[in-house]
């Protein structure tokens, strides 16, 4: 793991000027054992994260996780994963379309179909579409390696339940919050839409999100 993004202390000062809920929640959780937005800068692993967790429990995306991590003997990348064969894979509880895209991942990694050296010099949305081409990787995936992987910092991923939820107990507001009020969120948030989402996530789980 990394050390903390550089801009975090920034944010945090930014936004508790720009909205006293958001305010009350940098408070709330202030103390020196933070956890905050962590990275493992390992964007293969990541995406192999996201593709086993997907329309999952997190109990069953973990187990089938530390199976694959046992089957790659605790090296996963490309060249390792790519010499598994399906059924290996199946082994691990893997689905075919989740077998499809981790294979499919490893491929173009290795024949550099896709680079991941280039998202460093995209904007967000540009690295959102990057991304999104890939098998079994949507929006919100894109949006969730680009906040946990990459630590962007005006990440604003409106597909998640779990902000949307966190919008709708914090702001009065009915679930699903209005369209409107969200888009309002993300231009009072901005630049540090990433930090906004990180504390909105902690006030309905007491857990630290990592990804």
């Amino acid at each position: 793991m990394t050390k903390i993004p550089k801009y975090w202390n920034k944010a945090k000062k930014y936004l508790s000027k720009k909205d006293r809920i958001i305010s009350t929640l940098i408070k709330n959780y202030k103390s020196p054992s933070e956890i905050i937005l962590t990275s493992r800068r390992d964007i293969f692993f990541s995406l192999c994260k996201s593709i086993i967790g997907q329309q999952i429990s997190i109990a069953a995306a973990n187990s089938i996780f530390l199976k694959f991590k046992k089957k790659c003997k605790n090296k996963i990348n490309p060249k390792v994963v790519s010499k598994l064969t399906t059924l290996q894979l199946r082994n691990c509880g893997l689905s075919r379309q989740k077998i499809e895209g981790i294979k499919n991942l490893s491929k173009q990694i290795l024949n550099k179909s896709f680079n991941p050296k280039m998202i460093d010099k995209m904007n967000d949305e540009e690295a959102i579409l990057y991304l999104s081409s890939l098998k079994q990787i949507g929006r919100w995936s894109a949006e969730m390696i680009l906040l946990f992987t990459y630590n962007r910092s005006n990440i604003w991923p409106i597909q998640d339940i779990g902000l949307l939820r966190a919008i709708s107990k914090n702001y009065k507001k009915k679930y699903l919050p209005p369209e409107r009020f969200v888009n309002l969120l993300k231009k009072r948030f901005s630049p540090y839409c990433s930090v906004a989402t990180w504390y909105l996530w902690r006030s309905i789980d007491p857990e630290p999100i990592q990804y």
